[in-house]
């Protein structure tokens, strides 16, 4: 084996894990992917296990310095529990000698579509989550002025302003705007329009067609027999083809997506005090791959802060890893 150094990065995800090998200038030599890691859908030990087994298939006896793992849910209820999954990775890693560093797939999303270290991404693809970096020095920051804070308590200028901000991201229970939120709403419309409690949708003949499914018991034996979270997001590129062709209930959804990622944005623009000023949003997830629900989003976004600068990155949210694998190192 050549004698060189390598880094890896995962981001590990709800419904799959990606890993990606790469030299210490950043070039990805070996992706791989395996099944969901994160913590919340199959538990520690079924997610350790998915995330070694990824990195095996990339690190093929190479000298890895540093693993960085991006981890769904860690910000939410496994906060506290990162070194118990740190350690039930490195018990399938026997030959790794480097160091292994768990944080959120949040900043890993983040770090995929910009250098910068202010600002917020936005992820909405089974599930959603907003979250935002401030970390400018307190003198730095051009929020309301003290005076403004005094009338609004419920905003504190950039002075007083904390460094970071997340809303959603609790769940399949919740997360509005998600592809299960979607999906959900749309899979509702189908079963009102077969009871006869609700009006006619394209949303019910495109799922019937490309689920290739002849009747209604059918196809609940295909949503509820499998992974019902998966199949349901799932539905939302469905909902949204049938937006596209016009149908009113599927336009409506998409369109309420869109509104109710905005409002996560514009409650961390808030939080963080960053409605006059620039700064990248980055937009990660298969939900902006409709164009309702991006427009919408932006849209409405731009109201609150009209500085503010989209991004929707070329590369997979695993190069992010890579990065802070990389800024780890150094």
């Amino acid at each position: 084996m050549e004698n060189k150094n390598y880094v890896i990065g995962v981001d590990g995800g709800g419904t799959k894990t990606e890993v990606a090998l790469a030299d210490l200038e950043g070039k990805i030599l070996k992706l791989a992917r395996t099944g969901p890691s994160s913590p919340r859908n199959v538990g520690i030990g079924k997610g350790a296990e998915n995330i070694a087994q990824a990195i095996k298939k990339v690190k093929m006896g190479r000298k890895v310095d540093l693993i960085f793992v991006g981890l769904a849910a860690i910000e939410e209820e496994y906060k506290f529990e990162k070194e118990k999954i740190k350690r039930e990775i490195l018990k399938k890693l026997r030959d790794f000698k480097g160091k292994l560093i768990i944080d959120s797939d949040q900043i890993v999303a983040f770090r995929s579509g910009t250098k910068e270290k202010n600002g917020i991404v936005l992820i909405s693809g089974t599930g959603c989550v907003c979250h935002g970096w401030r970390r400018l020095k307190p003198t730095q920051g051009r929020g309301v002025s003290l005076r403004e804070s005094a009338l609004r308590p419920d905003h504190p200028p950039a002075s007083r302003a904390p460094k970071e901000a997340k809303v959603s991201g609790w769940g399949w229970l919740n997360d509005e705007g998600s592809g299960f939120w979607a999906g959900q709403k749309g899979f509702q419309a189908i079963l009102k329009e077969l009871d006869g409690r609700g009006p006619k949708t394209l949303i019910t003949k495109l799922i019937f067609k490309e689920w290739k499914s002849k009747n209604k018991e059918n196809l609940l034996k295909k949503i509820y027999s499998r992974d019902s979270i998966r199949q349901i997001s799932l539905m939302s590129g469905s909902i949204d083809r049938a937006a596209e062709k016009g149908d009113k209930i599927a336009k409506n959804i998409m369109a309420e997506a869109g509104k109710e990622l905005a409002l996560a944005v514009k409650t961390v623009i808030k939080k963080l005090n960053f409605e006059k000023e620039k700064f990248p949003l980055v937009l990660v997830g298969r939900m902006f791959k409709s164009k309702i629900v991006l427009e919408t989003a932006k849209m409405e976004i731009k109201k609150l802060a009209p500085k503010i600068q989209f991004i929707q990155p070329k590369e997979n949210p695993v190069v992010g890893a890579v990065k802070l694998a990389i800024e780890n190192l150094k």
